[in-house]
């Protein structure tokens, strides 16, 4: 499928490129979006969920009342779950939520996401450019000129571009990342994926092996 070239102010630059439809045009497999996205997802959990339970309760250890003849329940340790203060039972423990995935399910995860962002014209593919130095108005004026400033956007660049990374850091509804760093959750969360002239390549490179 080819795709036209627009540069940073939005105007047509009269050249096309070709995308690979092994990767872009392929019917989407939901089911390793699914996972892929879950996997990410799940990795963001720190996991450090904890309450105290029993043995970790501070207190005194003498038994709170006698045994019998108090008509109620017998109670040993004022640390039991049963009173005010004591410990939980069963609390919450610190937990590792990540899972394996393999490389060919999480490459066809990218791929099928890639594949419904074309299907859906959403793919832009925007000719290489650099800033200078690190400024938030210089990234800011290529969102207006895109029309992007209002919509999640992700911006796919090569590695160099550490200029216009830092430019957008700022800002909340839009994410740079490089070719290498390109994952299912990002392509589909947002509402416009930029592709870099220079970046094409090793994205297909990477997910036709």
């Amino acid at each position: 499928m080819k795709v036209e070239v627009i540069d940073i102010n939005g105007k047509k630059t009269g050249r096309k490129v070709e995308l690979s439809d092994a990767i872009f045009a392929i019917e989407p497999n939901k089911h390793a979006v699914y996972l892929d996205v879950k996997q990410f997802l799940a990795n963001q959990r720190q996991g450090t969920h904890k309450a105290k339970e029993r043995a970790e309760i501070k207190g005194s250890t003498r038994k709170i009342k006698k045994q019998k003849g108090t008509g109620t329940a017998r109670a040993g340790s004022i640390k039991s779950p049963v009173f005010r203060g004591g410990g939980r039972i069963f609390g919450p423990r610190p937990k590792n939520y990540g899972f394996k995935l393999n490389k060919n399910l999480k490459r066809l995860a990218r791929q099928s996401a890639l594949a419904i962002k074309a299907k859906d014209n959403n793919i832009v593919v925007l000719e290489n450019f650099e800033f200078d130095e690190p400024k938030t108005k210089n990234f800011t004026n290529v969102l207006k000129a895109l029309e992007l400033d209002n919509k999640k956007s992700l911006f796919v660049l090569d590695a160099s571009n550490k200029n216009v990374y830092l430019s957008s850091r700022n800002l909340k509804s839009t994410d740079v990342v490089s070719a290498s760093r390109l994952s299912t959750y990002s392509v589909l969360n947002a509402n416009k994926v930029v592709l870099s002239e220079s970046c094409i390549e090793e994205i297909e490179s990477n997910l036709s092996k």
